[in-house]
């Protein structure tokens, strides 16, 4: 199989094209303001690279455009939030606890109804359908195009859920609807938190897989287009848009895995340094740990699937600065061949120190010899204790492990870390990233409760569930594996209740009959 991997980060644009398990070739180009200009780019440039001509079975594309509007505070839409609970929940409304400048940007209609569930699965009070009807025409008239829905226990019982987004679509057919059970985990405020931000994106993630679109029919490429997730597998680009969140900490996701391609090594710590931030995080069975507590999203607090990850702002692009010593976090970004020294520039990058130290050879040497040598120490020095505490904060237990190094800043890093066993430096480290969106699979997943089943029975049952959603979102059934399987004994609920999460993993299924890449483009 033929698949090509692209990774949009901050500052480059990464893209690599894979036959079966060889990195056929790899390009990096410059990040461009409108994101697709620098996706036809490297693709360009890519199938310029590649002979002879032949099928390209998928595209893979990740991006951290969908967390970076959150940060940045750009191209979100107004939101309706419906939440399902009164009379309990009323004190906390929706969007509570956001940050004041996001919430006014996204904060459309706010609707409180009565019904929702217990955690036995009782009714609370009955659902209020006339007052969801109420609620629906006044979003329509608002003229509000997305619309969040959570309910109280609603991963025990969606029904709540269900019935408001029944009505909604009978009132508003046009609206986007976005239902907290298809997200996130029991914590209702940032399980109602992840559906909002979800919501929120909607309309960017259509322009985005939209463009992306287009930029591969620019390139004379018609196979399917697929977007990365944060679990390391990736989603047709039609269910991307209706779940922008799941590629949130995409990036960092790709580069793990692609480290574990690379390397060989399923269990390790890697750390990803590009030109603004270091990615830190723990592979296990070839998967990054992920995260069982609150994770912060531009100041929102969330609780669904997120990987394990530290992010410190330092990167190859970070602004050195010597009274007083800093290095980072503001960088330069995608501006770094423009204006670091060692390109021309006048500002002090963390590559030109490197540079300046012999650690890499990149753009012209002379145009920083005159750094003094003790600072060039001296920022070193500080560069490595903050990666050697952020590898710190990450390990588990005391024990030495692998530690690999990728991304195009990973000169960066030290030879020699305490805990680490050896630093495990790679070929194509630099575009990991893409490796790892090219080698991505496809993922199911379940997280439900099952009553009045042994506890294999409902693992069965629940794996037969991961399974179709796997082979729905295009894997291969012949390749469909389990790699993680978590079971719950719910003493609290009746009938002998169970809660099963099982995740399953398979290739992506070939459609030769639709992917080509012709001469022409060539």
């Amino acid at each position: 199989m033929r698949r090509i991997g692209i990774d949009v980060g901050g500052t480059n644009t990464d893209a690599v094209l894979l036959d079966g398990d060889t990195v056929v070739h790899a390009v990096k180009t410059p990040t461009t303001a409108d994101v697709t200009t620098g996706i036809t780019t490297a693709l360009r440039e890519l199938l310029a690279a590649v002979a002879p001509a032949g099928p390209i079975d998928a595209v893979m594309i990740g991006t951290t455009h969908f967390t970076n509007a959150v940060v940045q505070r750009r191209d979100l839409t107004r939101v309706a939030a419906v939440r399902i609970g009164l009379p309990a929940s009323a004190s906390l409304p929706p969007f509570v606890d956001w940050p004041e400048d996001l919430a006014a940007l996204v904060r459309g209609e706010v609707v409180m109804l009565e019904g929702g569930h217990e955690y036995d699965g009782r009714p609370i009070v009955p659902f209020d359908k006339t007052g969801m009807r109420d609620a629906a025409r006044r979003i329509r008239a608002a003229g509000i195009a997305s619309v969040a829905i959570a309910s109280v226990f609603s991963p025990l019982n969606a029904e709540c859920e269900t019935r408001a987004a029944a009505i909604l679509r009978q009132e508003c057919p046009d609206a986007a609807v976005t239902l907290s059970h298809e997200l996130g985990r029991i914590g209702l405020l940032e399980r109602e938190n992840a559906t909002l931000l979800n919501a929120a994106l909607v309309g960017l993630a259509r322009q985005t897989t939209n463009a992306f679109t287009e930029a591969l029919e620019a390139s004379g490429l018609a196979a399917p287009l697929y977007l990365t997730q944060n679990d390391g597998t990736v989603m047709l680009a039609a269910t991307a848009q209706a779940f922008p969140v799941y590629s949130f900490a995409s990036g960092p996701t790709n580069s793990m895995r692609g480290a574990a391609f690379l390397s060989g090594l399923s269990d390790a710590i890697v750390i990803d340094v590009g030109g603004t931030t270091t990615d830190i995080g723990s592979l296990r069975r070839g998967f990054p740990r992920e995260a069982n507590n609150v994770v912060d999203v531009g100041g929102v607090r969330t609780l669904f699937r997120m990987p394990d990850l530290l992010s410190l702002g330092l990167g190859g692009g970070s602004l050195v600065g010597d009274d007083p010593l800093r290095v980072g976090p503001r960088s330069v970004g995608y501006r770094l061949v423009d204006e670091s020294r060692v390109f021309g520039g006048e500002t002090l990058t963390a590559t030109d120190v490197a540079v300046a130290a012999g650690l890499i050879e990149l753009g012209d040497r002379r145009r920083v010899a005159d750094l003094p040598a003790d600072l060039v120490r001296t920022v070193l020095a500080r560069i490595h204790v903050t990666i050697e505490e952020g590898v710190d904060r990450m390990k588990t237990d005391a024990r030495e492990e692998p530690l690999i190094a990728v991304g195009g800043g990973c000169f960066l890093v030290p030879e020699r870390l305490p805990g680490v066993s050896e630093v495990v430096h790679v070929r194509h480290q630099a575009v990991a990233n893409a490796v790892g969106a090219a080698i991505a699979q496809v993922s199911g997943e379940v997280d439900q409760i099952f009553q009045n089943l042994t506890r294999d029975a409902a693992i069965v049952e629940a794996r037969r569930i991961a399974e179709q959603r796997a082979v729905a979102g295009g894997a291969d059934s012949a390749t469909l594996q389990v790699v993680e399987v978590e079971d719950l004994p719910l003493a609290y609920l009746p009938g002998n209740s169970l809660r099963v999460r099982v995740r399953v993993v398979g290739d992506i299924a070939e459609r030769r009959g639709l992917a080509s890449m012709t001469r022409e483009t060539r």
